[in-house]
């Protein structure tokens, strides 16, 4: 940076302050020049032609159960009707599954409590880990 000092001729009474630009321009063109000698060298790298390969994987889908329990507290096991020693069993089968069938929990807005927690029990004891509570919307 350089500072100038005005001369006696001009009617300014402050200093005028000019950033030299030159120093920054020459540093910008010697570390240019050194990027564009040095990329080639960095980018040194043995040709190998690879191979093609289709590597899709194959996902097996669990199946889906439909688990209801109407207002009476009745539980069905995709439609059929079973008790909650039926259903027990049932859960026991499914946990067992490689991948484990996904539980789709539909119930009625009206039944009680007792009935729900009984079935989240009993699925929890045989092992089911993807219990879902179906829902409509508004």
């Amino acid at each position: 940076m350089s500072f100038s000092n005005p001369s006696n001729d001009q009617h300014e009474d402050g200093l005028m302050a000019e950033i030299n630009m030159t120093p920054m321009v020459d540093v910008m063109l010697v570390l240019l020049i050194i990027f564009m000698i040095t990329l080639p060298v960095v980018q040194q790298a043995v040709k190998v032609e690879l191979p093609k390969a289709n590597s899709v994987r194959n996902e097996i889908k669990p199946e889906s159960v439909q688990l209801t329990i109407d207002g009476k507290g009745q539980i069905f096991w995709n439609s059929t009707p079973i008790d909650l020693a039926t259903f027990s069993a049932y859960a026991d089968k499914a946990a067992k599954k490689d991948p484990q069938p996904e539980i789709n929990l539909r119930a009625d807005k009206s039944v009680r409590y007792d009935a729900v927690a009984q079935v989240l029990a009993a699925s929890r004891r045989a092992g089911l880990t993807k219990l879902g509570f179906v829902t409509e919307p508004d």
